[in-house]
């Protein structure tokens, strides 16, 4: 199906989980339809276990940008090295909220109604990061946009796509993959694709 999308070889393998293949494009993988939203119409907002607040889309434009070069990959077995973003740091956003110290655990929401858990210890990195901007373009639609996070220490799952919304849980909650027998955390070089429970 995906023929000369992916090499056989590359000089990069301890970058590479077992079980990957480097990829040349970038695969879309999206389950039910592609939402299509407008920046200008675009929010976000912020509730559960935080003070509730909505972002606009000039609001996120406001708070510091930055620029990324992870490696992604995705628990369908491939992988792209040396991915080129621009967005906003998770670190640097959460600056902008008020967060209860008893949220040990969020679940990303998303036009569209997908979501995914992730335990705050892996949300708040700083390596992680809001994405508008992939390979210095606009991030295009089938890839998430106008924004998803990037979690590039998780499987790709974990980086919603379209995301409009974050909920801190005092507990983890299952999102639509977990429950459907993804594993709740998904390290790629920890092989976690699947559940154990």
């Amino acid at each position: 199906m995906f023929g000369g999308l992916f090499q056989s070889r590359s000089p990069n393998r301890d970058r590479i989980p077992k079980g990957q293949r480097l990829t040349n494009g970038f695969p879309i993988m999206t389950y039910g339809d592609t939402p299509q939203i407008k920046r200008q119409d675009w929010q976000f907002r912020v509730w559960g276990l935080a003070t509730e607040k909505t972002f606009t889309w000039d609001d996120f434009m406001a708070m510091p940008q930055s620029e990324f070069t992870i490696d992604f990959h995705c628990v369908t077995t491939w992988s792209k090295l040396d991915v080129k973003w621009k967005g906003i740091k998770v670190t640097d956003f959460l600056k902008y909220i008020e967060v209860d110290p008893k949220a040990v655990h969020l679940m990303e929401h998303c036009y569209g109604g997908y979501t995914t858990n992730i335990a705050m210890e892996d949300f708040a990195r700083e390596e992680n990061f809001f994405a508008h901007t992939l390979f210095d373009e606009a991030l295009p639609i089938d890839n998430g946009g106008p924004m998803r996070l990037v979690v590039p220490h998780l499987y790709a799952w974990k980086s919603a796509k379209w995301l409009n919304g974050i909920e801190f849980l005092d507990k983890m909650q299952l999102g639509f993959w977990e429950r459907n027998g993804y594993h709740h955390r998904g390290e790629p070089f920890a092989e976690e694709r699947y559940s154990s429970f």
